[in-house]
């Protein structure tokens, strides 16, 4: 019987995990074993007990765990020092990879002949709906991204009519209503502020509407979004007229909350210090894309930072912050993913990266990077090194 498993996670400050023992009972009826290193759900309160109930075998011998191996699911990519000791046979590896940036970890797995699939990779498409970890992540972190900017606050979020007089609402500005700032919109108007929304694709306003909010228009010309449903990198131009114009809207508000993340590139910067010198002491900002570059100059990764009076959140790990529900969705995710890669029948891996979803979200096998997109930036990255050695 082909043994899935599962290893702690090791990232700092992040309590999630890819399995909960409802999971376990779904793999077992797909006919696979499953194998959890000791601990896997200690950070959300999910004993090995809960597990073993399930149907998990529960070891404290992590090499040996990885070692009998034929898939492993982690939510963060196995440490690269742990890579040789996957079996000398076909392995899975699924996870969040960043394929895009890691290219000295994706030669590793080649190195390794690991077959290795990435989650942010899955297409946004209809039929991976059930399987898109980076949606459900995200729509998580919106939520968690306003509850942290409503606890910085030093005054409450909606209006109060009180014997000692009439508070009034907060005032809310959302920069990018893809997943994560829908969510933070929602939960920003649950709580009770006032809130605007901008977003580079028009065809979004009304999405940003229908949940209360005001929508800033700002002609920018030509945008639009790729395939998968991302914004469109801006020109020098475009990204100049679209600070100038929502700076208005970022000094009149309370929170400003940026979610604008570009895939497989640096975020780009949307707020300068000019402009959070004009915001009023006590205002908060929250930067969702602190950990990859930022969208606001000063924020920094991991850390809480006052600037001029006004707090800039970029701690990062958004969805984190509500690890249970994070986990349990991410767990259905991989359980959803895993099906496409599922011969019942046999009972075994079928891969075919001829298949839609295959071929997008696998990046290595038999040795290979398989995956055309970062196949050939890593090509590019090659000959630059090679370049440089010259």
């Amino acid at each position: 019987m082909p043994i899935l498993a599962f290893p702690k996670e090791v990232t700092a400050r992040d309590y999630r995990c890819a399995l909960l023992p409802i999971n376990v009972k779904a793999y077992k009826q797909m006919g696979l074993d499953i194998h959890i290193e000791s601990g896997l759900g200690t950070n959300i309160h999910v004993s090995d007990h809960e597990y073993s109930e399930a149907g998990a075998t529960v070891t404290k011998d992590r090499q040996s765990l990885l070692k009998s191996a034929d898939i492993v699911m982690t939510m963060h990519p196995l440490p690269a020092l742990e890579l040789p000791t996957l079996p000398n046979k076909q392995v899975m590896l699924i996870s969040f990879l960043d394929p895009f940036n890691e290219y000295d970890y994706i030669q590793q797995l080649n190195t390794q002949a690991v077959t290795s699939v990435s989650m942010e990779m899955v297409p946004r498409i209809s039929r991976c709906q059930k399987m898109d970890a980076l949606s459900s992540q995200a729509s998580l972190a919106g939520y968690v991204m306003a509850m942290e900017a409503a606890n910085a606050l030093q005054s409450v979020l909606p209006m109060m009519m009180t014997p000692a007089g009439t508070l009034k609402p907060a005032k809310v500005f959302v920069i990018g209503a893809g997943v994560a700032g829908l969510q933070a919109i929602a939960t920003a108007k649950r709580l009770g502020a006032n809130v605007t929304a901008f977003d580079t694709r028009s065809v979004v306003a009304e999405q940003v509407q229908s949940l209360g909010a005001k929508f800033l228009d700002i002609d920018l010309g030509e945008t639009g979004e790729s395939a998968q449903g991302y914004a469109q990198q801006l020109t020098p131009e475009q990204l100049a007229k679209q600070q100038q114009e929502q700076a208005k809207c970022i000094a009149d508000s309370d929170i400003v909350i940026t979610t604008a993340q570009l895939f497989g590139r640096k975020p780009p910067l949307l707020i300068k210090k000019d402009v959070l010198n004009s915001m009023r002491p006590g205002s908060v900002v929250v930067d969702m894309a602190a950990e990859s570059g930022g969208n606001v100059e000063g924020s920094e990764s991991g850390q809480t930072v006052m600037i001029d009076g006004v707090t800039v959140i970029g701690t990062g790990a958004w969805a984190n912050g509500v690890a249970k529900h994070a986990t349990q969705m991410y767990a259905n995710n991989l359980q959803h993913l895993l099906g496409e890669f599922w011969d019942e029948e046999k009972n075994q891996l079928a891969i075919n990266l001829d298949d839609e979803v295959q071929g997008a979200c696998v990046i290595t096998h038999a040795g290979d990077t398989v995956n055309k997109t970062i196949s050939e930036i890593h090509q590019k990255i090659s000959q630059n090194q090679q370049n440089e050695g010259a």
